[in-house]
């Protein structure tokens, strides 16, 4: 199964929504809170394409995208097969 990281920030609705989708399908994730470590949120910009906000979320090293872009993966049928693709 692939590993599930979440770049996330305090205080944050949509990052408690990304994380309630994933509880909801029982998926274990970690966490990296970017708040007040501009390392990591240096390295999330990078890893995102440029995209700035949180939570960023990645399947193994598929970019899923923010909260919404989980939730119409998971709408669409589509979390399972992505968390199930062999690694490299």
């Amino acid at each position: 199964m692939q590993n599930v990281t979440l770049y996330t920030s305090s205080h944050c609705p949509y990052c408690v929504k990304a994380k309630n989708i994933l509880q909801a399908q029982n998926v274990s994730w970690t966490e990296i809170d970017v708040t007040d470590d501009m390392a990591a949120r240096t390295a999330m910009v990078v890893k995102a394409g440029g995209r700035r906000t949180v939570p960023q979320v990645f399947i193994g090293k598929t970019h899923v995208g923010g909260a919404d872009d989980l939730e119409a993966l998971v709408k669409a049928g589509g979390l399972a097969a992505l968390l199930n693709q062999l690694t490299d």
